[in-house]
């Protein structure tokens, strides 16, 4: 309200590698006092008290021990996304502090960037690049050629949100999809993009001429793409991770990839980010690396701010939270 001081609401920094979008900044103003990770270090004892929000921008600042016990007004913490797996939960909770992500904002950009890389792994796109860019470019082989997505089959790993809209893409492109899940789909849910569920993993990797990973990282998860997987899909099939890194054996994928075990790769998401540069996979012309790239849009940025937003002001005044994350 006017004339009331506006909550604290700290951020790792504005702009830089780790900051919060400049062009966000004003529309955050409007609802909080913005606080620096280095104002708060450089004057702890005052700022300490004035935080009642954390707003979480591409995993930063880094939520521990130390920073909890530091602020004792903190209320609730906002994650810039989906992906949860870089935060203690229970941790958090213990403090009383409350946990939302931003589910509504990165299900669209996230599925077109899903099938952004599926589409230019089946058609070379980024080495037909630079063969047409390369100074003794003449003509293209003629043995230079992709493969088809059109009626070729799509098999999801994970049919959350984001896998749910990527099955409604690939059916524009005629594909036939296959998933896996924990739990089921409703029948209207599959027929609305004629998908077939597979209980069994395996039965997805045999059949699939793409596989797309959309899971959460979770103990159960790391590394759910190993040698055996890999082993189980089509020589000719492309694997395409765009959940976390830690989900593929990215070891096991770089002598599949190698040995001709599957075609190709195409990864938005690594272990590490970004790959050390002496990696086997930045060496194989079969892979397709981008750099996190899934919920970097104008239009998602914009829209993950104001779910946090909405997030923080509902749990400062007691309101429920549309986005809140309980620890398992």
């Amino acid at each position: 309200m006017e004339g009331e001081e506006l909550p604290g609401l700290l951020v790792n920094e504005i702009g830089g590698m780790h900051g919060i979008l400049h062009d966000h900044v004003e529309f955050l103003k409007k609802h909080f006092c913005l606080i620096t990770m280095k104002e708060f270090l450089e004057n702890k004892k005052n700022m300490s008290k004035k935080v009642q929000a954390v707003y979480l921008w591409w995993h930063r600042p880094v939520i521990d021990k130390d920073l909890l016990q530091s602020l004792p007004n903190l209320k609730v913490i906002a994650n810039s996304g989906v992906g949860m797996d870089h935060l203690d939960l229970k941790l958090i909770a213990s403090f009383g502090v409350k946990m939302a992500n931003a589910p509504c904002a990165v299900s669209s950009c996230t599925a077109d960037a899903g099938m952004a890389l599926l589409l230019a792994s089946a058609r070379r796109l980024v080495e037909g690049y630079h063969l047409a860019v390369s100074p003794g470019m003449e003509y293209n082989e003629a043995d230079f050629l992709g493969v088809e997505v059109t009626g070729a089959t799509l098999g999801i790993i994970g049919m959350g949100s984001i896998g749910y809209k990527i099955a409604l893409r690939a059916k524009a492109f005629e594909m036939k999809i296959l998933y896996h899940n924990r739990t089921r789909r409703k029948e209207q849910e599959e027929q609305a993009v004629g998908a077939i569920y597979c209980e069994k993993i395996d039965d997805l990797l045999c059949q699939a001429d793409f596989v797309v990973v959309v899971v959460s990282l979770t103990p159960q998860t790391h590394k759910l793409i190993g040698k055996r997987e890999m082993e189980l899909m089509k020589p000719t099939a492309t694997l395409i991770n765009i959940s976390r890194g830690a989900v593929v054996d990215q070891e096991a994928l770089a002598i599949a990839l190698h040995t001709g075990v599957i075609r190709a790769a195409a990864l938005d998401v690594t272990y590490p980010e970004p790959l050390p540069r002496d990696h086997p996979l930045l060496k194989l012309k079969n892979v397709i690396i981008t750099p996190h790239l899934g919920i970097k849009t104008d239009k998602a940025t914009r829209m993950i701010t104001e779910e946090a937003v909405e997030n923080i002001l509902a749990a400062l005044t007691g309101l429920p939270m549309p986005s809140e994350v309980l620890p398992s």
